[in-house]
C-alpha cells in the first residue's frame, strides 16, 4: 500500500494516521514500560534528556537559519530577535516555558505585521 493507493478524499488522512502511529507508538509504549524502572539520575536517562534537548535545539536552529514558507519571508534578525526575546523572558519568568514561547511568537508575529 502506498500514499496513492486509493482515489478517495479520506485515504491520505488514514494513511498518515496509520503510518505515523506505527512509526512512533511502539517506541512510546516501550519508553513508558521501561521508563518507570529507570532512576532519574541514571546515566542512561541523563543521556536521553541531553539528546532530546539537542534535537529540539537543532530544529529551532534550523528554523531560524533555513526557514521555509512564510517564515522565509522574514528577516533573519527578526527570527533571531524573537528567539532571544523568548529565551530572555523564559529565564526572567522563572523558567516558565509557556511564557517564553508566547513571547517569542508575539515578537515574531509583531515583526511580520510591521513588515520587518
Amino acid at each position: 500500500m502506498t500514499f496513492e493507493s486509493f482515489d478517495t478524499w479520506w485515504w491520505p488522512f488514514l494513511f498518515i494516521l496509520v503510518a505515523g502511529g506505527l512509526a512512533t507508538d511502539v517506541w512510546r509504549f516501550l519508553g513508558v514500560h521501561f521508563g518507570g524502572r529507570i532512576s532519574e539520575e541514571s546515566e542512561a536517562l541523563v543521556f536521553v534528556r541531553a539528546v532530546a534537548t539537542a534535537l529540539v535545539a537543532a530544529v529551532i536552529g534550523n528554523l531560524i537559519v533555513f526557514p521555509s514558507g512564510s517564515l522565509a519571508e522574514t528577516a533573519m534578525a527578526l527570527r533571531i530577535g524573537a528567539a532571544v526575546a523568548g529565551f530572555a523572558v523564559y529565564l526572567a519568568s522563572g523558567k516558565r516555558m509557556l511564557v517564553g514561547i508566547v513571547t517569542g511568537e508575539a515578537v515574531l508575529i509583531a515583526g511580520m505585521v510591521m513588515g520587518w
